[in-house]
């Protein structure tokens, strides 16, 4: 599911005043970092992440990795946060990015 260059900018429009719900620290994706992840994604569908790693092939292995075990799609990334999008199949009114911004 490639993003087009107008869904990319809704999608950055929408995460601009997002803080990072989930930091990747040096340690990368362990199991319960894993599982918090899974429970942001589902709540809100689209979420920032932070990557602290000074290392920059580091944040975008990292980042890569992140995309493909959660089956999350990458919208933006920008220094060490990175936007990353997976819709939900029942996405909460209350608690969804997409949903509450439109």
């Amino acid at each position: 599911m490639s993003l087009s260059a107008e869904q990319r900018r809704e999608f950055r429009a929408i995460a601009h005043n997002l803080k990072p719900v989930v930091i990747i620290g040096d340690n990368g994706l362990s199991e319960g970092l894993q599982g918090e992840l899974e429970r942001a994604l589902n709540d809100h569908e689209l979420i920032k992440i932070k990557v602290a790693n000074p290392d920059r092939e580091a944040r975008q292995a990292a980042i890569k990795a992140v995309c493909e075990s959660s089956g999350a799609e990458l919208v933006q990334t920008i220094g060490k946060i990175a936007v990353i999008l997976r819709r939900a199949k029942q996405p909460n009114p209350k608690l969804s990015n997409l949903l509450r911004n439109r």
